[in-house]
């Protein structure tokens, strides 16, 4: 099963996913509604991650061979531009990936390495 780590957007690995609303994959991306909601204090973070699962769910019944192919994966790292140790949907859809037996590994910086 697939291995998942998260980092900033940086992380330049072989691995890299970038789930950004800008230009990541929109498979797993958040709206713009929702990150602008976020920064601007219209949305609060339990807000946000009901927002951001029930996408995931819409999601996953939309583009299920997207998720499978993650699924699939050997190792994938998920990149956003949140900060490490910040409220961020990076750590939610690892969360999600977990559920669907994957395992989560941590948090890494810009050169792979496991932040403690």
């Amino acid at each position: 099963m697939v291995k998942i780590y998260t980092s900033q957007y940086g992380y330049k690995g072989e691995d890299r996913l970038d789930i950004t609303v800008k230009t990541g994959d929109k498979t797993f991306a958040p709206t713009w509604d929702m990150v602008m909601g976020y920064k601007n204090g219209a949305l609060s973070s339990e807000q946000y991650v009901k927002m951001y699962i029930d996408l995931l769910r819409n999601s996953y019944k939309k583009n299920r061979k997207r998720w499978e192919e993650i699924l699939n994966c050997e190792q994938v790292t998920f990149v956003c531009f949140c900060g490490h140790g910040k409220f961020c949907h990076r750590l939610i859809l690892a969360n999600v990936f977990t559920k669907l037996g994957a395992i989560y590994k941590g948090e890494v910086d810009r050169n792979g390495n496991l932040i403690k």
